[in-house]
């Protein structure tokens, strides 16, 4: 049954959706999520995902603590006090 879950928005993202900080979605898994977020912004949507539907190279998806790992990631399920980060890749040196 799908529960509504906060979708916490990376400062990079935020001009794709408002300026807001965090999006509420209604899902069951992970995947659900990302589809809710393709319809609803499609430009945060694009942020993290591909044209083919995998997450991008750049972009780390939490559930909580715990980083997903590919695309094996999407049947996570997501129950009642889950929240989902998106978080871009940060590099330097």
């Amino acid at each position: 049954m799908p529960t509504s879950i906060p979708v916490q928005i990376p400062a990079t993202l935020r001009s794709e959706c408002g300026g807001r900080s965090q999006l509420t979605v209604s899902a069951s898994t992970v995947g659900q999520a990302l589809v809710q977020l393709a319809q609803s912004h499609p430009g945060v949507y694009r942020s993290v995902c591909d044209e083919t539907g995998s997450v991008r190279r750049h972009v780390h998806l939490f559930v909580n603590q715990d980083l997903l790992k590919g695309d094996n990631g999407f049947e996570t399920p997501l129950n009642s006090g889950d929240t989902l980060f998106i978080m871009p890749a940060v590099s330097g040196g």
